[in-house]
């Protein structure tokens, strides 16, 4: 089994999410829960998809996440999202999330995955997106 190399070289894009992994959000190993950075990059994803959508939009599926390496208290997390596809009334967000050691200046990539959104109005119910909005 050949094994690649870590990414070291996040997006050269900006973060939609920069934040620190606090002691509260550990399992007993000292790790932070793999629950709290889904959740982080959820908030990512729904962050651009909003954006895209103009209003409210509500996670449907999240596909392929596998955590590469694990994030310890006080390390940096920078989320980064881009839009995949958008149809009608849903959109797929890829996020990356990568960590840097606070007093360090490598990052690596732990995990990624796509997230699936539905535009939704008022009572909760699928919505079309405006077709100018893809672009962003």
């Amino acid at each position: 089994m050949t094994r690649t190399p870590p990414d070291t070289t996040p997006p050269q894009t900006e973060p939609v999410i920069r934040t620190i992994a606090m002691p509260a959000d550990t399992n007993p190993a000292g790790d932070i829960f793999g629950g709290w950075l889904m959740a982080q990059m959820d908030l990512a994803a729904g962050n651009l998809a909003a954006r895209i959508a103009r209003g409210r939009a509500a996670t449907i599926a999240v596909e392929g996440m596998t955590f590469l390496k694990p994030v310890k208290v006080g390390d940096e997390v920078s989320l980064y999202a881009d839009l995949e596809t958008v149809g009608r009334s849903s959109m797929r967000i890829h996020v990356e999330a990568w960590r840097r050691d606070r007093y360090g200046d490598e990052s690596f990539k732990v995990t990624d995955a796509s997230f699936t959104f539905v535009a939704i109005d008022g009572e909760g119910r699928p919505r079309a997106i405006a077709p100018d909005q893809s672009a962003i």
